[in-house]
């Protein structure tokens, strides 16, 4: 079998014209080298060099086989090279899932500018859904990193690391009486105790479900949830609508939905967005790799 000692060898030698010569640049003795020579012809099975008083000289075969040997050590330095390139996170394919409430923080869209322009050459594929649904992505190895918000119970194989924290903003029909005509700017959770409540569905984000439910309580009340909204964006039409309110994270104003009066909490400081970052524990690539310290660094700062 042919090996790349071979065409290394083959190379020297051809380019220097003289096998003792090509060994000093090798840093290897001539006989061990004239044997290689020899061991390289009988694979290929013709005579690549003429041997002359005074050094070698390539045959025809052999001028073509140097062609070949050339462009084939060329191919895996840039193997090696793509290789070392991916391992450092400078190319390669990373797929970012996130929440419909997370794209609109504007820490995501400052985490993937930052990591286009700091990796340019690793391809950045983007995926929107729940977080269940991401979850489940990533344990499917469908996705390699996701922005989260609360996630529910312990899931295998999944890193799930904290953040940031993001307030949440009361949702209510601009002609609500509890809105004022626009002119109130904050409310307490507790004056919702009759209102009708509109909320994604638990199922595609249990975390913030869950707490929402939880801090009404706390407050001396159970919500009436009249309607569950397949998405964040679904809630908010339908409380645009007349249909309800809601509490949504502060990022889900930037929406600028019309028809839409957002109040913050004066008594629930405890009701916050989490933003978590999850990734597969046992495989993280180089772009994984960069991917999170570029995000914890962020998130300290922010």
């Amino acid at each position: 079998m042919i090996e790349l000692r071979h065409l290394r060898y083959f190379i020297a030698v051809a380019e220097e014209g003289h096998v003792t010569r090509a060994a000093a640049r090798l840093g290897i003795q001539q006989p061990p080298l004239s044997q290689q020579i020899r061991a390289l012809e009988d694979l290929v099975g013709v005579a690549l060099f003429y041997r002359l008083p005074r050094g070698v000289e390539l045959t025809e075969a052999g001028r073509v086989f140097l062609g070949e040997a050339r462009a084939a050590l060329a191919q895996v330095g840039h193997a090696v090279e793509a290789a070392q390139r991916t391992a450092r996170g400078e190319q390669g394919r990373l797929a970012v899932g996130f929440t419909s409430s997370a794209a609109f923080h504007p820490f995501i869209p400052a985490v993937v500018r930052a990591f286009r322009q700091q990796s340019p050459e690793v391809e950045l594929v983007l995926e929107e859904s729940s977080t269940g649904e991401l979850i489940e992505a990533l344990q499917r190895q469908h996705l390699d990193v996701a922005f989260v918000r609360v996630p529910a119970g312990e899931a295998a194989g999944i890193t799930i690391e904290a953040l940031l924290n993001e307030a949440m903003l009361v949702a209510l029909p601009a002609h609500h009486a509890l809105a004022r005509g626009g002119k109130r700017r904050s409310i307490r959770l507790t004056e919702l105790a009759d209102e009708t409540f509109i909320l994604s569905r638990r199922p595609t984000g249990p975390g913030l479900y869950d707490a929402i439910i939880s801090a009404c309580r706390a407050a001396g009340f159970s919500p009436r949830v009249g309607q569950e909204a397949p998405r964040m964006m679904s809630t908010l039409s339908l409380v645009a609508a007349g249909l309800g309110v809601s509490i949504v994270p502060e990022s889900m104003r930037r929406l600028n939905t019309e028809g839409i009066a957002y109040l913050t909490l004066s008594d629930a400081p405890q009701l916050v967005a989490p933003l978590h970052l999850a990734w597969r524990s046992a495989s993280v690539s180089g772009a994984m790799a960069r991917l999170i310290a570029q995000v914890r660094a962020m998130a300290s700062r922010a």
